[in-house]
């Protein structure tokens, strides 16, 4: 076939079939602002504009990932105008929205977008990318306390980066899906890290007892630029694509007034970050899947990784193998932080996605294990957040209890979403404990200033049982929550 070009690339809709040979290859033809019926994927005529958008945003991204998958070497160069589609456009904005998140450099907060127009904001954002002249602010350096007393950089973009990049991710995004191997979990459509704890606890309760836990040291700090392009143009060819991704990581950090121009590196906070960074790790999950499974099962999840080996020998011999991969990486793992752990009764435990997994013996099966329940540190985060919600300062100026629940029912409800897979009911029992000792402690203190004053009567601790929180104030409970995977579930990661 020959190569025919009907319009300019990443202008108007472009046609191009493929030459010769040739591995650039385009997407068929269609409206840069798709009208009609709004009969597209499930989208009828009665759909709302959200549910149209978000329809279109989802047969486009179905067609790349089938075209994709198709031809492992196909290159695509057409597609910086679906980035600038208004259907795409106005998803990446649902997106980001629901995200929530705080402002950039510029100050403008997602509030302030949607007093002044979304569609008006939109329709900038599609004028300045469709002319070529978008061009990105520097990130908002904030740091977060980490559980060790460190502190983790995060960079902010804009809202309006944010945007763009969500548009961005979900053009590109499914024809880097494609490609990714089974082993990877993180920041994935339809994966999440319960898949990844579930495969470790398949795998070791199989009797593979020795782990590889190891940390990449300062990953998203580490990234080559000029690597993770050459990986990223294996797929794309569009420039123009390129270019946005170019200027993504040359943004720079404004902290303290200043702007620092990034020499490596993502910044972690930015929505792109998370597929640039399995794009760059694709090489570990493709070296490991292809050339060094005999030796264990490797788990990642982002930058966060374990591989379950047989013998202690494999484990060495692992490790030895993930050095060398990353060195090609131009990566190096944190040497205190890395270790070969030996798992089985009595043994030592090792801690992945906020979890610590151990060997346990069941009394009923009378078999062993790989159990899995909240680690230290994820004990000692909801003890805090708790202890900061119901603290006297904080609801001073409040006369309900059921105030202080309110607060307190999404954070318990999104921890216990999290581990409730595992083996936690021991664990969730205490987080329970602690919340009624809070509560009751608040409501003494409230007792008490009543009692000072003439008339008041004295407060009871014994009126307030957990269960009276639970059943006439709606506070969530997090005992009886547990839901351990069913067997297709279990299945599914076993066929894996």
């Amino acid at each position: 076939m020959k190569a025919v070009l009907k319009a300019a690339e990443g202008r108007d809709p472009a046609l191009v079939t493929a030459a010769q040979g040739s591995k650039r290859v385009g997407m068929v033809a269609r409206p840069n602002n798709p009208v009609g019926n709004g009969e597209s994927a499930g989208a009828g005529v009665s759909a709302s504009p959200r549910e149209r958008a978000f329809a279109k945003a989802r047969e486009l991204q179905r067609r790349l990932y089938v075209a994709a998958k198709r031809d492992p070497d196909r290159r695509f160069h057409a597609l910086y105008d679906r980035i600038w589609r208004s259907d795409v456009l106005q998803e990446a904005w649902e997106r980001v929205r629901a995200n929530k998140g705080a402002a950039g450099i510029d100050a403008q907060t997602l509030s302030m977008i949607e007093r002044q127009g979304v569609r008006a904001f939109l329709a900038e954002l599609q004028g300045l990318l469709r002319a070529g002249t978008y061009h990105p602010q520097p990130v908002r350096r904030v740091y977060i306390p980490k559980s060790d007393g460190r502190q983790r950089p995060l960079g902010i973009p804009a809202v309006r980066d944010r945007v763009v990049q969500m548009a961005t991710k979900i053009v590109i995004e499914p024809i880097f899906e494609a490609d990714f191997q089974p082993c990877s979990y993180g920041f994935r459509p339809k994966r999440s890290a319960t898949d990844a704890l579930e495969v470790i606890r398949l795998s070791g309760g199989r009797g593979n007892y020795h782990v590889v836990d190891a940390d990449i040291r300062g990953f998203f700090d580490a990234i080559d630029h000029d690597l993770l392009m050459e990986k990223v143009s294996r797929r794309i060819s569009d420039r123009r694509v390129l270019k946005l991704l170019w200027q993504w990581l040359k943004a720079g950090v404004m902290e303290d007034g200043q702007v620092r121009t990034a020499l490596a590196g993502t910044p972690q906070g930015g929505v792109i970050s998370p597929l640039l960074a399995n794009i760059y790790l694709d090489e570990l999950d493709r070296a490991w899947t292809t050339q060094h499974a005999h030796l264990g099962q490797l788990v990642r999840y982002a930058d966060d990784f374990v591989i379950i080996c047989r013998t202690f020998q494999d484990a060495q011999a692992a490790l030895e193998q993930v050095h060398q991969i990353l060195t090609r990486l131009r990566l190096e793992l944190h040497p205190a932080k890395t270790r070969l752990v030996e798992l089985g009764l009595g043994k030592e435990g090792f801690v992945f996605l906020g979890c610590y997994l151990r060997i346990v013996r069941s009394h009923f099966k009378r078999r062993n294990y790989l159990f899995r329940w909240p680690s230290l540190r994820a004990m000692k985060s909801i003890r805090t957040r708790v202890h900061d919600l119901t603290g006297q300062r904080r609801n001073a100026g409040r006369t309900d209890i059921r105030e202080v629940i309110a607060e307190l029912n999404p954070l318990l409800r999104g921890w216990g979403n999290y581990f409730r897979t595992g083996n936690a009911s021991g664990k969730f029992h205490a987080v329970d404990r602690y919340v009624h000792q809070r509560l009751v402690r608040l409501l003494a203190h409230r007792g008490g200033q009543r009692h000072s004053k003439p008339g008041g009567r004295p407060f009871r601790r014994t009126q307030w049982p957990h269960r009276r929180f639970v059943q006439e104030h709606g506070l969530y409970q997090l005992l009886g929550t547990i839901r351990y995977p069913g067997s297709v579930h279990a299945a599914r990661e076993d066929h894996r």
